[in-house]
């Protein structure tokens, strides 16, 4: 059973969301809470396997209160939600550890699908909006200081194509035709190469790959 904490400064939302997911035979919602600082206490108390988190809520923000529950709670996942789907704010979650993002507009289907996948430990955006938002996100922001930029300089030359592939968008399976490779190998690449810059999925993955400069919106 996958344990659920709703996150929402609406009760409306939560009301919506608790009776889809409620309702599905693996999923059940622990609890909600309305801000930040009671979804990291919460948290705390209940132990969620996922938490579907409001970016934009008063007090303690969905970012910062992702940073503190990822922070104690490794083994819990953080699904961000945002009304809108291009939104600076949602990268900063993936920063702070967020396994993905859902808009609130999503489909019931899609909610579950979402829940589903981080308690799989995948990143839960479909990675051409991904790579959308992180290249609409890197146009409009100023470069990062080389100091604080990922370091790739641990990577093989085949992991940094795994990369790149990663960040324009490609499912492991695409990942295995480009390159000639077999779906399992393309797994270790890709495991191996989160370990080294320190990646929790793609969502984090694709961040690095545009930090470092490995890949730049226009390439």
């Amino acid at each position: 059973m996958i344990t659920v904490l709703l996150v929402d400064d609406q009760a409306l939302v939560r009301t919506g969301f608790r009776m889809i997911l409620d309702a599905q035979p693996d999923i059940t919602v622990v609890g909600e809470a309305a801000e930040g600082e009671e979804a990291v206490r919460l948290s705390r108390e209940l132990r969620p396997m996922v938490v579907l988190m409001d970016v934009h809520m008063p007090g303690v923000d969905g970012v910062a209160a992702t940073e503190r529950i990822v922070g104690e709670l490794p083994e819990t996942r953080v699904l961000g939600l945002s009304t809108f789907d291009l939104d600076e704010f949602v990268v900063a979650m993936l920063r702070a550890g967020a396994s993905g993002f859902l808009p609130k507009d999503i489909s019931p289907e899609e909610l579950v699908a979402g829940v589903r996948t981080v308690h799989r430990g995948e990143a839960a955006v479909a990675p051409r909006l991904l790579t959308r938002l992180i290249g609409t996100f890197v146009r409009a922001a100023p470069p990062r200081p080389v100091a604080t930029a990922p370091r790739l300089d641990g990577l093989t030359d085949r992991e940094r194509e795994v990369l790149v592939l990663i960040a324009r968008g490609r499912s492991n399976a695409e990942i295995a035709a480009d390159l000639g490779l077999s779906p399992s190998t393309v797994k270790n690449h890709v495991t191996s190469l989160f370990g080294k810059i320190g990646a929790r999925d793609r969502a984090q993955a694709v961040i690095a790959a545009y930090e470092s400069g490995l890949v730049t919106p226009r390439s």
